[in-house]
C-alpha cells in the first residue's frame, strides 16, 4: 500500500505503507517559545502533518508530546515542521511501536544521541543529563545578563529622574548605558521577533522588541539630531522594559524549575551500578548491563539496583523514596524488591525480573512526565485566546497610536501629541501577557502531579485531574484492593490431647509439600511463630477442591473442609459452633484429623490491608457513595464490607468482570461520576468504564495502564489524599486562569487610556513592563503555593 504525501518543505514524498500499525508516541524538547501563542502555533503546525493523531505542546515544560502513525510520518518530518515555524526541536522519548525507527533517526542526527538515556527494548528512559546541563548553562548566562542589565539600568533611571538636563552630554551617557541593555540583553527578544517575522507571525517577543525598540530609536533620534527632534528621551523606558521583563523571565524560569523538582528527584533515584553474579563471580556492572534473570548481591546500605525477587537473605528495605511509605518493609525469600529503594540491615541475594525502562521507577517517571505534559480540558479556552492574542494586541497598539496621535493633532499638540501616542502604544505592546495564560494550567499540573508522585500517588494528567475532583461514587474490588490479596491464619482451635502449637506444627509439616495458597499461609504462620518444620510427609495425596491426606511419622493425617471429614465418617459436633462462627465471618476453615480422630481446626482469610477501614471512613466523610463489588462468595464479601463500614445493601458479590463494568455503567446512568478501584486483570473492564480508574500499585500491568490514578503503595489511605490533592490542583488552575484573564482585561485598557491618567502619561511603558513581568511570576508562584498545601495534606 503506497501513500503520497507532502512534507513541510512542500516536496512530494512516497511511503510504502504496510497494513495499519500500532501508534507511536514521541516527546520533543522545544526551544524558542516565548509565550502561549508560540505553543499554540507549534501544536497546530504538528497537527497538520499527515499521520499525527494527537499533538500537545506544553509551554511550561517546553515539550511536545506527539502520537503518530509511523507509517505516515516520522521524527524527521516533525522536526522539519517545527524548524519551519521558527523553533527548534529535539526528540527525547519514544514509546510503543516505532521506537527503533526513532532511535535510528536520532543516531543519524549529529549531536542528539548524547542527550538520551537508553532503556531496554524499544523504549527509552527520560533524557535528562544532557538537557539538564544545557539548562544549567543557559541559567548561568541568563543570571549574568540580568545582573548586567540591572547594573546599567540603575544609573539610567537615576540620571533620567533626577539629573535631566543638569550637565552637557547627559543623553550621550544615557545612550552609552542603554545600548548594551537594548542590544545585548534584549537580543533574545529581538532575535525571536525577527525569526518569527520571517515566518509572518508575531509572538510575545514581538511585542517586547517592538516596544523597547520604539522607545530606544526615538531617544536615539532625539540625541543625535536634537535640532530635528527637540523632545525628551525615553532611555529609562527602553532600559526598564527589557530589564524588568528579563527579570520576570528569569524568575519565571526559576519557578518553573522548582515546579519540576519532583521529576528530577525521581530520575536522581536511579542506581548507577549493580553487583552481578556471572559465572560464579561477583562483578560490579553498569545498571544498563543487568539483564532479567541475573542474580545480584545487595549489601546493607546499598540501593536495590532493579526490580526483582529475594532469592536468599533477610533484611528491611526503605521503600519511601518510591512509594512514600515511611516504615521499612520486611523482606525475605520470595518477597518482591523495588529498584532504587534502600536495603537497610541485611545481605540480600536477588533475581532481577524487570530492568531498564520496565522497572517500577522508570514507569513512574514515564507516567509523571506524561501527566505533566498533558492538558486539562479547562485550558482549552486559554489556548483559543492565546492563538489570536498577539495579533489582536498589535492591532490594538496600532489603533492606540493612531487614535491618540489624531487626538493630539486635533488639539494642536504637534509632534508632542504623536510622542504621547507612541508612549501609549508602547505601553499596550508591553503590558499584554499571553504567558500567564499559557502557564496557568501546566504549572499547576506539574506541581500537583509532582507532589503526588513523591508520595506514591500517580495522577495521569490534566484530564484525570478534572474528573477526579468530581467523583461522587467509588466502587471497590475486594481482593488486593481492600484486602491483602493472600490468605493468612486468623484462627486456631485444638482438641485434646493436642495444643495449638502442636496442631499448627503438624499441619504446616504436612502442608509444606503443597503449593496451594492456603497451604503456604499455614506454613508462613508456623514460621512466623518460630516453629521448626523438620519432618516431611512419607506420602502426600492432594484431593482437588477438597483437601489432602498424608502419612507423617507413621500417622494418617487428613486436612480439608467439613464435607471431606464428614465423608470419612468423622463427627464435627465438638467444633460445630466455632466452625459456624468462623465461616459467618468469611473465613475458610481447614479441619485436621489424626489417625481417624478430629484434632482441631485452622481458620484462614484474606485479611484487610492496613488503612482500608480508615480510608473508607475518610471517603464517607467527604460524602461519597461507596460500593464493594467482588467475584468472591457473598458471605466473604459481606464480612469484609462489615469490617470496613460499607453498608450491606451496597455489596455485590459473585460478579464476573463484565458485571463489575455493568454496575459502574448503571451508576453512571443515574448521573453519578464514578470511580473504580481495583488491582487485577479482571478489573480492567470496570477501570476502563469508570470515569476515574484507580489501580493499586501492586496490581497487574493491565490495571496500571488502564487506570487514571495509580496508588503505588497499594494502600487505599492514599485515595482520600489523591482526591484532596486533585481538588486543590484544579482550584489553583482556576485561580491562575482567572488572574491571567483579569490581568489582561484590566491592564490592556488601562494602557490604552494611559495618556488620560496623570501618573502614567510618560511612565506608562515602565509600569507596563513591571506589571507584565509580575503577571507570569505571580501565576507560577500561585502554582508553587500548591506545594505547601500538598505537604500539609500528605503528612
Amino acid at each position: 500500500m503506497t501513500t503520497h504525501l507532502s512534507g513541510p518543505d512542500g516536496q512530494q514524498r512516497t511511503i510504502d505503507r504496510p497494513e495499519p500499525e500500532a501508534l507511536t508516541s514521541i516527546t520533543l524538547a522545544l526551544e524558542g517559545m516565548s509565550c502561549a501563542s508560540c505553543a499554540r502555533r507549534i501544536e497546530r503546525g504538528l497537527q497538520r502533518l499527515p499521520g499525527i493523531k494527537e499533538a500537545n505542546v506544553n509551554f511550561a515544560t517546553e515539550q511536545a508530546t506527539v502520537v503518530y502513525d509511523p507509517a505516515l510520518v516520522n521524527p524527521t518530518l516533525m522536526v522539519e515542521k517545527v524548524e519551519q515555524l521558527g523553533y527548534e526541536a529535539l526528540p527525547l522519548l519514544t514509546q510503543a511501536a516505532g521506537g527503533a525507527e526513532a532511535a535510528e533517526w536520532l543516531d543519524a542526527r549529529p549531536g542528539t544521541a548524547s542527550s538520551l538515556v537508553q532503556g531496554e527494548g524499544d523504549q527509552e528512559l527520560p533524557a535528562v543529563s544532557g538537557l539538564a546541563e544545557a539548562q544549567r548553562r543557559a541559567a548561568r548566562r541568563r543570571l549574568w545578563l540580568l545582573l548586567m542589565a540591572i547594573a546599567l539600568s540603575l544609573p539610567v533611571v537615576v540620571l533620567s529622574m533626577f539629573f535631566m538636563d543638569r550637565f552637557p552630554g547627559e543623553n550621550y551617557l544615557l545612550l552609552l548605558l542603554t545600548t548594551p541593555i537594548w542590544a545585548v540583553v534584549g537580543w533574545e527578544f529581538h532575535r525571536n521577533a525577527l525569526k518569527n517575522l520571517r515566518h509572518g507571525v508575531a509572538t510575545m517577543d514581538t511585542l517586547i522588541s517592538a516596544g523597547s525598540t520604539a522607545a530606544y530609536l526615538l531617544s536615539l533620534l532625539a540625541t543625535i539630531l536634537p535640532q530635528l527632534a527637540d523632545e525628551p528621551t525615553f532611555y529609562d523606558t527602553a532600559a526598564l522594559i527589557i530589564t524588568l521583563i528579563y527579570l520576570g523571565r528569569y524568575l519565571e524560569a526559576r519557578a518553573k524549575g522548582e515546579a519540576g523538582q519532583a521529576i528530577r528527584r525521581l530520575v536522581g533515584l536511579q542506581p548507577r551500578s549493580a553487583h552481578v553474579l556471572r559465572e560464579g563471580q561477583e562483578r560490579e556492572l553498569p545498571i544498563a548491563e543487568v539483564k532479567p534473570g541475573d542474580l545480584l548481591i545487595v549489601r546493607p546500605g546499598e540501593q536495590i539496583p532493579v526490580d526483582g525477587l529475594v532469592v536468599a537473605g533477610h533484611s528491611t528495605v526503605d521503600e519511601s523514596m518510591v512509594t512514600g511509605e515511611s516504615l521499612p518493609v520486611e523482606k525475605g525469600e520470595g518477597e518482591p524488591l523495588i529498584g532504587a529503594t534502600m536495603n537497610q540491615d541485611g545481605l540480600l541475594t536477588m533475581r532481577a525480573t524487570r530492568v531498564g525502562a520496565d522497572t517500577l521507577l522508570a514507569n513512574i517517571i514515564r507516567l509523571v512526565e506524561q501527566a505533566q505534559g498533558s492538558k486539562a480540558p479547562v485550558q482549552r479556552l486559554a489556548d483559543q485566546v492565546a492563538g489570536v492574542f498577539v495579533p489582536a494586541v498589535l492591532v490594538m497598539a496600532l489603533l492606540t497610536f493612531l487614535g491618540w496621535g489624531l487626538v493630539g493633532a486635533m488639539s494642536g499638540m504637534g509632534a508632542a501629541g504623536w510622542i504621547r501616542a507612541l508612549i501609549a502604544a508602547v505601553a499596550v505592546l508591553v503590558v499584554a501577557c499571553p504567558c500567564a495564560l499559557g502557564l496557568a494550567t501546566p504549572t499547576a499540573i506539574i506541581v500537583g502531579t509532582g507532589m503526588g508522585a513523591e508520595q506514591g500517588i500517580l495522577i495521569k494528567g490534566g484530564e484525570s485531574l478534572e474528573r477526579i475532583q468530581a467523583v461522587q461514587a467509588v466502587l471497590f474490588d475486594k481482593t488486593g484492593t481492600l484486602t491483602r490479596g493472600r490468605p493468612q491464619l486468623t484462627g486456631l482451635m485444638a482438641l485434646a490431647p493436642w495444643d495449638e502449637t502442636g496442631l499448627l506444627r503438624l499441619a504446616a509439616e504436612v502442608e509444606q509439600g503443597s503449593e496451594h495458597p492456603l497451604a503456604r499461609a499455614v506454613v508462613e504462620a508456623a514460621r512466623q511463630r518460630g516453629l521448626s518444620l523438620e519432618r516431611r510427609p512419607e506420602r502426600l495425596t492432594a484431593l482437588p477442591g477438597r483437601g489432602l491426606e498424608a502419612v507423617l511419622a507413621g500417622q494418617e493425617i487428613l486436612i480439608g473442609g467439613p464435607r471431606l471429614l464428614e465423608e470419612r465418617g468423622l463427627g464435627l459436633e465438638e467444633v460445630h459452633v466455632e466452625l459456624e462462627r468462623l465461616e459467618q465471618q468469611g473465613n475458610t476453615v481447614m479441619l485436621v484429623a489424626v489417625a481417624g480422630r478430629l484434632a482441631g481446626l485452622l481458620a484462614l482469610a484474606d485479611t484487610l490491608k492496613p488503612g482500608s477501614a480508615e480510608a473508607v471512613r475518610q471517603l464517607q466523610a467527604q460524602g461519597l457513595q461507596l460500593w464493594l463489588v467482588s467475584g468472591d462468595h457473598p458471605r466473604t464479601a459481606q464480612a469484609i464490607a462489615a469490617q470496613v463500614g460499607i453498608p450491606s445493601e451496597h455489596v455485590l458479590a459473585g460478579l464476573l468482570p463484565a458485571e463489575k463494568a455493568e454496575q459502574v455503567r448503571r451508576l453512571q446512568q443515574q448521573g453519578l461520576t464514578v470511580a473504580f478501584a481495583g488491582d487485577g486483570i479482571n478489573d480492567a473492564p470496570a477501570l476502563a468504564q469508570a470515569d476515574v480508574g484507580i489501580a493499586m500499585g501492586n496490581g497487574s500491568d493491565i490495571a496500571l495502564e488502564t487506570a487514571d490514578i495509580v496508588l503505588v503503595k497499594g494502600n487505599l489511605r492514599s485515595l482520600a489524599t489523591a482526591l484532596a490533592l486533585s481538588r486543590a490542583t484544579l482550584r489553583t488552575i482556576k485561580q491562575n486562569l482567572f488572574w491571567a484573564f483579569a490581568y489582561n482585561v484590566v491592564l490592556i485598557p488601562t494602557a490604552i487610556l494611559s495618556p488620560m491618567i496623570p501618573f502614567l502619561k510618560e511612565q506608562a511603558p515602565i509600569f507596563a513592563a513591571a506589571a507584565m513581568a509580575l503577571s507570569s511570576v505571580s501565576v507560577v508562584g500561585n502554582a508553587l503555593r500548591l506545594r505547601r498545601f500538598g505537604q500539609r495534606v500528605l503528612r
